[in-house]
């Protein structure tokens, strides 16, 4: 399950917009909205992209992000 909050201070964080968020992962902003509300979980390879676009450490990625 996502952490809504947590996930959206991290773009914030990173000085990112949602729209640039769901570009880099490759999906539609609806999907990734859907994401973050917890309507779809996120895909392994997807959890793997945000660390890399949040430059996020793997211990926080596993706090506010998850796979089925």
């Amino acid at each position: 399950m996502t952490d809504t909050l947590e996930l959206e201070l991290a773009i914030k964080r990173a000085r990112k917009t949602k729209r640039e968020y769901a570009n880099y992962l490759g999906i539609s902003e609806m999907a990734l909205y859907n994401k973050i509300h917890n309507t779809a979980e996120f895909k392994g390879s997807e959890i793997a992209k945000s660390e890399v676009f949040l430059n996020l450490s793997p211990s926080l990625t596993k706090k506010f992000l998850s796979a089925t």
